[in-house]
């Protein structure tokens, strides 16, 4: 329990101080009126402010995802609840922020940004958090933020779940578990022990599961008194109400949502199957993320056979060596992907015994 966690303390001194600006729409939450207190022009059919709150879509969230709305912040992706993240908790060019890598890179984009030392540790070989490289850095005051992402990107696996608990228990900052893929995982969402950590910030997406990046929606669950921070250092209008009235819509197809979610575990099993049988395959990492991590032979020369192909994968080898990361499409895309790997191949086989 990390009840002894003072997060008012481990707020920047200027954000506890900041009067946050008052929009017309925190003076008066109404709907029905003469609306002449906003600058706003009385015509058309966008010409109204959205809620800055995002009432109506956090409480759709919230009965889909069995969290409690007031514990939600919405942002224009997840990357806005990461910055302002480092705004609210890390003084630039005194605190700092870890990471495990290889990771997401936006996490030490915003390190940079708002001038935080970024601690990167490495993580072991089956992509776990080493314990002992952290916890020389579990009670530096200092150290504000723990980004942890679970399944990880690149490599799609899981972080122990114990090795989670563990840090939550005796990091003296904030842990920032990143759970884009969740909708992909076979373990249950860190949403269940939010109660439990004050100093636990959950990051979702409707992005991936979903198949809304377009709107650019994040989310991120944390203790109220983390959400008044939010709230405060947030822009009034973040999520513009034809992005909010979208995915109202998009979100009532639980239905259509399940179906996709199976289909694409399936396309991901075939994928599997298929790509261990071919030569050029070293080795397909775990993944529990709509994606795969694989190792295969020159793998800068294959993404760009593929590019050649009109086939974009991510080439992930400065990251891990020789692997590219294969998003999973729709069968006839995963189709296309698998003709074009076993047709270049075979090109290679017959230059060989030639």
């Amino acid at each position: 329990m990390s009840s002894s966690i003072n997060i008012s303390e481990l707020v920047r001194t200027n954000i506890a101080k900041l009067s946050p600006y008052t929009s017309a729409r925190d003076e008066y939450k109404g709907d029905k009126g003469v609306f002449l207190d906003a600058n706003e022009n009385p015509y058309g059919t966008v010409n109204r402010y959205p809620d800055p709150y995002q009432c109506e879509l956090k409480q759709v969230i919230s009965e889909i995802k069995g969290g409690d709305a007031g514990q939600l912040f919405l942002g224009n992706g997840s990357d806005e609840a990461i910055d302002l993240a480092y705004r609210i908790f890390c003084e630039p060019n005194k605190d700092k922020a870890i990471v495990f890598t290889p990771t997401y890179g936006m996490y030490e984009v915003y390190a940079n940004i708002n001038a935080v030392e970024l601690i990167t540790l490495p993580l072991d070989k089956v992509f776990q958090i080493e314990e002992g490289l952290v916890d020389p850095y579990l009670t530096d005051e200092n150290v504000k933020l723990m980004f942890i992402c679970s399944p990880n990107n690149p490599t799609g696996n899981l972080i122990k779940r114990e090795t989670i608990i563990r840090l939550l228990n005796q990091f003296k900052g904030m842990v920032i578990v990143d759970e884009a893929y969740i909708d992909f995982s076979s373990e249950s969402s860190w949403l269940e022990e939010l109660t439990q950590y004050k100093n636990l910030i959950i990051l979702q997406t409707l992005s991936k599961g979903w198949g809304m990046a377009g709107l650019r929606i994040g989310m991120a669950w944390m203790n109220e008194e983390v959400l008044y921070y939010f709230n405060k250092v947030k822009s009034p209008y973040n999520l513009s109400i034809i992005n909010q009235q979208e995915a109202i819509k998009l979100l009532q197809d639980k239905t259509g949502f399940e179906q996709r979610i199976a289909v694409l575990l399936s396309e991901k099993e075939r994928m599997i199957k298929e790509l261990s049988s071919l030569s050029m395959t070293r080795f397909i990492y775990p993944s529990e993320a709509n994606y795969l991590l694989v190792e295969f032979d020159q793998a800068d020369k294959l993404y760009q056979e593929l590019i050649e192909k009109q086939i974009i994968v991510r080439n992930r080898s400065k990251v891990v060596p020789n692997t590219l990361r294969i998003s999973i499409g729709q069968p006839e895309e995963n189709t296309q992907l698998l003709t074009a790997l076993k047709a270049i191949q075979r090109e290679k086989e017959s230059i060989i015994y030639r």
